[in-house]
């Protein structure tokens, strides 16, 4: 996977340890509701599509664009289906990194499944029925983006864990 420009020159200046980065993930179906997965080069798994969102870019737009270059499909989102917080992840090279993941429903409005880029060693679409393994987390995204009912799916900790004892 390449590095973007911005993150490499991050890790000029904090070397190795943890970077929070926001990342844009697509739950995408066509007309016939399969899902469309990329089976990834750096771990051999199928997921769901996404990347980092860069720089001001919005994350809608992150979403849509990850879609096109990982998979050469046009997408369009039609929701925002849950917000969640990565574990941390430590890559071969060291680097540590804790993503904010925003995902996103959406519909397939045209391009071609197929390999668009180095990320992905195969790009195919999957019968709901007929999926083929997936990691809990995607499972949850993908749950949530087709039973959400229109409502962001998100963790709240409670009061007692985020405020102070004495808040009132």
């Amino acid at each position: 996977m390449p590095t973007p420009p911005f993150i490499a020159e991050l890790r000029t200046l904090i070397g190795t340890r943890p970077l929070w980065l926001s990342c844009a993930i697509a739950v995408v179906l066509d007309d016939d509701r399969r899902l469309l997965l990329g089976r990834r080069a750096d771990t051999g798994a199928w997921a769901l599509p996404g990347g980092i969102i860069d720089p001001a870019e919005e994350p809608a737009d992150a979403a849509v664009r990850e879609c096109f270059e990982e998979t050469g499909v046009i997408a369009v989102p039609q929701s925002l289906t849950s917000v969640s917080v990565s574990p941390l992840t430590t890559y071969a090279n060291g680097d540590q990194t804790r993503y904010l993941e925003l995902t996103f429903r959406c519909t397939a409005v045209g391009g071609r499944a197929r390999v668009n880029d180095s990320e992905s060693l195969e790009v195919a679409w999957y019968p709901l029925d007929a999926l083929p393994e997936l990691d809990a987390r995607d499972l949850t995204r993908l749950a949530q983006a087709l039973e959400g009912g229109g409502e962001t799916a998100f963790t709240f900790s409670g009061l007692a864990e985020v405020l102070p004892p004495d808040a009132g």
